[in-house]
């Protein structure tokens, strides 16, 4: 039976983390480990691995990894803990404990915590970076809603062209209940403007005459020049409009 110097390993071992971790790797008194044992315990500094976040990310999180040897390990896993340093929730903690205590478990018979270390940090690149897609995509949803779409149809040359024509058949229309029977039926050259026809007073003097027909009929024949029957389409419409803002 070949005997294992396993104490002998495990400080091999020690040496060996110290030199390459440096200040990330120290020795802690077993009260703090939170472990339950008296032998010697030690922490180690986790961070996400640098070529795989941004340095926001880590930044933003960090854990400790703590252990401990057992009498023999590695024949036997380590006593493991983990703590959150910055930003990492109990959760991530329990779910991590459990990925290295069955990878301790798969690796009895080596020096063990380097690697342990080393999926660690794998395992954190990974959560936080899928953190930080997340709330890539969430902002991508956020600047789509604010985007305004607008509402109804494109205006079109076709579609122009129609609204036109509807506004100066509806204008037409709203000439035609202004203008008295008399200038409707006259002929073009001799039509009245509409601001000549209200400027002349005749349309009140019109309204006066109907009210005395009770008596008299009024036949009256008015002669205008050439000059007064053109008709002025913008001041008849602007005139149309004063009046239906009074009534």
């Amino acid at each position: 039976m070949i005997f294992k110097d396993y104490k002998q390993e495990q400080d091999m071992e020690i040496e060996a983390l110290e030199a390459i971790l440096m200040d990330e790797f120290k020795e802690i008194h077993s009260s703090e480990s939170g472990l339950n044992t008296s032998n010697r315990c030690f922490e180690i500094t986790i961070c996400p691995q640098d070529d795989e976040v941004d340095d926001s990310n880590i930044s933003s999180v960090r854990l400790a990894l703590i252990f401990s040897h057992t009498e023999n390990y590695p024949d036997e896993p380590p006593l493991l803990n983990l703590k959150s340093l910055k930003g990492i929730h109990t959760s991530d903690l329990r779910a991590l404990k459990e990925k290295l205590e069955q990878e301790a478990a798969e690796n009895l018979g080596m020096a063990m915590v380097y690697t342990l270390v080393t999926s660690a940090q794998e395992w954190l690149s990974e959560r936080f970076s899928q953190d930080a897609g997340d709330d890539d995509e969430e902002e991508d949803e956020a600047a789509k809603d604010e985007v305004i779409i607008p509402h109804g149809e494109p205006v079109t040359v076709d579609s122009f062209l129609a609204w036109r024509e509807r506004i100066e058949a509806e204008l037409a229309l709203e000439r035609a209940k202004l203008m008295p029977d008399s200038a409707l039926a006259a002929p073009k050259e001799k039509r009245l403007s509409g601001r000549q026809w209200f400027e002349s007073g005749r349309a009140s003097a019109k309204g006066a005459a109907m009210a005395a027909e009770d008596d008299e009929e009024i036949d009256e024949d008015i002669d205008f020049g050439d000059d007064d029957f053109e008709v002025d389409e913008d001041d008849m419409i602007e005139h149309y409009l004063t009046e239906q803002t009074e009534s």
